[in-house]
């Protein structure tokens, strides 16, 4: 039997349908954003309107559409609707806050305690010297690790930039020098066992965490309840994370490294606006 390489015939009028499960106020936006974007930049001609690119690159967004479905169906190469899933994201994550100004916003806001939390992103497995640096050993998996600070009601403020997934919480929140930001701007952080030691100020903490217990010396039942008060402070850490992988891009990246801080930065302001609605 001869195996046939060559594409079959009559394809031409397949269409690849999916549903995106996003509000208008999202394509709302996105449409805008992209409509001023080609404004300034002078860009007089797109192979498709503002609007209908905005619907292709929420589609590889939301559901992870691969970039050859959505090129067929729409009679455009994948290298088009990469270039524009690109453009997008890099426009988005110049939007997101980034710490200092974030960490502001809750000061006016006359908050005093934000939440920190870290999640893994995954990613394929990587050949040669990278395969190690991005195996999580706590999570027995490859990806990056990603910082995150809430507030008391779940909403994401700020993503730290990618780090290899053999990073730990501590060492990522030092190399955003986050205890000194915070104390800064005179306000606290709540978080797991994982930033135990993360302040070095015993006197006047501004990162809480919990209890750990000891093999020769058990948490006595008042230390047990204040783990048990922090936990249920931090739950919303993890509704705030869901939200954020509700992106089905984030089941496994397939983007460069060096792409996913901004990718990241950018589903966090998409994040915002179907949240607020």
């Amino acid at each position: 039997m001869r195996n046939k390489t060559s594409p079959a015939g009559g394809t031409e009028t397949v269409v690849y349908k999916s549903s995106l499960q996003l509000s208008t106020a999202t394509l709302t936006f996105l449409g805008d954003l992209l409509r001023g974007h080609l404004k300034k930049i002078g860009s007089r001609w797109r192979k498709l309107p503002p609007g209908q690119i905005a619907t292709i690159v929420l589609g590889v967004l939301r559901d992870d559409q691969r970039l050859a479905d959505m090129a067929g169906g729409n009679r455009i190469s994948a290298t088009t609707v990469r270039r524009w899933v690109m453009e997008v994201i890099e426009l988005l994550a110049a939007r997101a806050e980034r710490l200092d100004r974030a960490l502001k916003k809750v000061t006016r806001k006359g908050d005093h305690v934000v939440l920190i939390d870290g999640t893994l992103i995954h990613t394929r497995r990587r050949t040669g010297a990278d395969n190690r640096r991005n195996y999580s050993g706590k999570h027995k998996a490859h990806g990056l690790l990603f910082l995150a600070l809430t507030d008391d009601k779940g909403r994401l403020l700020w993503l730290s930039a990618a780090r290899p997934g053999r990073s730990s919480e501590i060492t990522t929140a030092r190399y955003n020098k986050l205890v000194e930001r915070l104390r800064a701007d005179e306000l606290s952080a709540i978080g797991d066992l994982g930033f135990t030691g993360l302040d070095d100020d015993p006197d006047s903490p501004v990162v809480i965490t919990g209890y750990k217990a000891a093999r020769t010396k058990p948490l006595t039942s008042a230390k047990k309840q204040v783990n048990k008060l922090i936990a249920s402070v931090r739950a919303v850490c993890e509704h705030a994370f869901a939200h954020l992988k509700n992106w089905r891009i984030l089941t496994k990246l397939r983007l460069h490294a060096r792409h996913a801080t901004t990718l990241l930065r950018a589903l966090l302001v998409l994040t915002h606006i179907e949240v607020a609605r």
